[in-house]
């Protein structure tokens, strides 16, 4: 069925309506059930965004956030200096965020239609973020917001894997939080080690019995989608938010 896109949220904008996927979330995970279809075309008019609630915009920034991370340092930077433009809707600021983004993604996915590799790095912090995603139960968090937390542990487990600085973390986790995004689980989330461990198994980045995760790694803008780090390091990472997100012991 031909079809057009007409996104009007910002995650729309700049995440689902480029790429051509057409998946839908089932209860063993996000995205299980789908097919590759692009769209004929994509429309997109960002002053649609001038009724979007705050909630919405903050979590389309967050996939904003990802292509400066993955693959673009100078518009990451650029992010740093109009964060507060962006909140505050300033169209220029919008339309500018708006176009490196699909610029970003559209560049992946022409090399990468049916994401047998290179696609699978715009995924940074989804693994971590779909099963916050799941596990809380869809609709607790919006999808960027699961994303977000999902983002500063790929940055936090990277970083426990000496694979980026210490100064990297600190910028990630000062970006997320000027754009109000989450980034830790609060004390009334059911997650725990177990759940992360059961829901990250059946993602669809796993091949083989392996999980694969999207990590950063050297400078910013650079990142690897391996099978190959320490698991330690993972559950280590996993272990912090949880112990986070359950406050302090009562024993």
């Amino acid at each position: 069925i031909s079809f057009v896109q007409i996104p009007t949220t910002v995650m729309a904008m700049v995440d689902s309506s480029v790429g051509g996927k057409t998946g839908v979330n089932h209860r063993l995970g996000k995205n299980m059930i789908g097919a590759f279809h692009q769209p004929k075309c994509v429309f997109v008019d960002t002053e649609t965004l001038s009724s979007l609630p705050d909630r919405e915009l903050q979590s389309g920034i967050s996939e904003i956030i990802k292509y400066g991370l993955i693959r673009d340092a100078p518009f990451f930077e650029w992010q740093e200096e109009h964060m507060d433009q962006l909140l505050a809707r300033d169209s220029e600021t919008l339309r500018y965020a708006v176009t490196r983004s699909c610029q970003n993604k559209a560049a992946v996915v022409k090399l990468d239609e049916k994401e047998a590799g290179l696609r699978a790095t715009l995924n940074l912090g989804h693994t971590f973020g779909h099963a916050i995603e799941n596990g809380s139960g869809y609709g607790t968090y919006l999808h960027g917001e699961a994303v977000a937390i999902g983002t500063a542990m790929a940055a936090t487990m990277s970083y426990k894997l000496g694979w980026i600085e210490e100064s990297l973390v600190q910028r990630i986790y000062k970006i997320l939080e000027r754009a109000n995004l989450p980034t830790e689980l609060p004390p009334s989330s059911p997650m725990n080690r177990e759940t992360f461990l059961q829901l990250m198994s059946v993602d669809k980045k796993v091949a083989d019995g392996k999980l694969r995760l999207i990590l950063l790694q050297g400078e910013l803008g650079n990142c690897v989608f391996t099978g190959d780090f320490d698991e330690s390091a993972m559950i280590e990472t996993i272990d912090e938010f949880v112990a986070e997100c359950a406050g302090p012991s009562t024993v």
